[in-house]
């Protein structure tokens, strides 16, 4: 009989580790070491020939790490996982593996700054071309088709503008192609949205966020439909281009993952209350959330997420004079490019995220010079009511005199 999946919520504890196989410990064990000697020279060899299972230097595999991918491949609902040292090593390591010279790849209207610098570099030394367009229908997805599009890779929602991606559109046509599909799945956390049982091939994470949610690591993970080809990309090109996450920051992500769905539900409780405090005043011209019911998207959100997650992007009157001023005005809230952690950070994209982005992409990508992203922290509401409410009140003569 077919084991029962757990439920993410025990998953998250549990998955992946077995104490007695650890020497009892209740806690998954910090293996901070860099290679591992061999009983005799003859296992050495059938190590390295793949013959016997067993580990052999920590850039190919390490007791703490393996622990962290079997647990994220179970959250994702994958076949395996790979962790790496930030999730642009992760980012890079995708492409690089589906991707060669001459190939297109398809992106979602928006994407992060540092995703979009790769693609440019991509393009300019190897000819890897990339467009950006909108994907809330079949049709939108199946017009930016090219002959040489190898992979789909969309963020949803999408950093800062919390666009939404029609994933169910996206898998539909990319099957119909043959064409890879990849998620960027950082946003909504394995918590609040799945896109491998949606029907997509990859997806990844900034680790550094919701997964480990307490700002003291950086790190990525990618987690893959097929075990086989996971492994495969880790013996070719994780281990040969190397970025590979260290055990210690495995470790502390284990940590930070045991209570993902306890932070998220106060993530997203919180971030409730702040909407409808930005709702109320009078100077913020437009807000971002996929579950409000203004979102033009609203639908395919509630189709593909379990909820609306904790970040908010909104647009204030003025322009970027006016938004730097009003985010100077915050004393609790800090002004710092992360999201996820406890502590509640607001950042303006145009000058921050997506600076590396030319301006007419920006706007292409509906990053106006106004538009300012929260990521709603654990503190009580109360707090950061006040907090808002007095940048609010400090700006606000400025932008009447506008």
């Amino acid at each position: 009989m077919k084991e029962k999946a757990m439920n993410i919520e025990t998953a998250v504890i549990h998955k992946g580790y077995d104490s007695t196989k650890h020497h009892d410990s209740l806690v998954t064990p910090l293996y901070q070491t860099s290679t591992y000697s061999f009983a005799n020279a003859e296992q050495g060899e059938d190590r390295f020939a793949g013959n016997c299972e067993g580990n052999i230097y920590s850039r190919l595999g390490n007791p703490t790490v393996s622990v962290l991918e079997e647990r994220m491949a179970e959250i994702e609902g994958g076949q395996g996982a790979l962790a790496f040292g930030s999730g642009m090593a992760s980012v890079s390591a995708i492409l690089i593996y589906l991707t060669k010279a001459g190939d297109h790849v398809l992106c979602s209207r928006g994407i992060y700054g540092c995703t979009f610098g790769l693609l440019e570099i991509m393009e300019e030394k190897y000819g890897i071309t990339h467009s950006l367009v909108s994907m809330t229908t079949e049709a939108e997805v199946e017009k930016a088709i090219r002959p040489e599009t190898v992979c789909i890779y969309v963020e949803t929602p999408i950093n800062p503008t919390m666009e939404i991606v029609n994933l169910e559109a996206v898998v539909a046509v990319a099957k119909k192609h043959n064409i890879r599909v990849v998620v960027d799945n950082t946003f909504c956390s394995p918590y609040l949205q799945n896109p491998l049982r949606m029907g997509a091939d990859f997806v990844l994470h900034s680790a550094t966020k919701y997964l480990n949610g307490h700002g003291d690591v950086v790190g990525g993970v990618l987690v893959g439909s097929d075990a086989d080809e996971m492994q495969h990309i880790r013996m070719t090109v994780q281990k040969d281009v190397g970025g590979i996450m260290s055990p210690f920051d495995a470790w502390l992500l284990l940590r930070g993952l045991k209570t993902l769905h306890v932070r998220m539900d106060r993530h997203v409780s919180n971030t409730k209350v702040v909407l409808n405090f930005l709702k109320q005043q009078e100077i913020v011209k437009s807000i971002y959330y996929p579950f409000d019911d203004s979102h033009p998207q609203v639908d395919i959100a509630k189709r593909q997420m379990r909820e609306g997650g904790g970040l908010i992007s909104f647009e204030i009157q003025g322009g970027k004079k006016e938004a730097q001023a009003f985010i100077n005005a915050l004393s609790l809230i800090k002004i710092a490019v992360s999201l996820g952690d406890a502590e509640t950070l607001i950042q303006h994209p145009a000058t921050m995220t997506h600076a590396v982005v030319p301006p007419e992409s920006r706007q292409a990508m509906g990053i106006s010079d106004s538009l300012l992203r929260i990521s709603v922290g654990l503190e009580h509401t109360d707090d950061l009511i006040n907090d808002l409410n007095k940048a609010f009140e400090q700006v606000k003569p400025k932008l009447q005199e506008i």
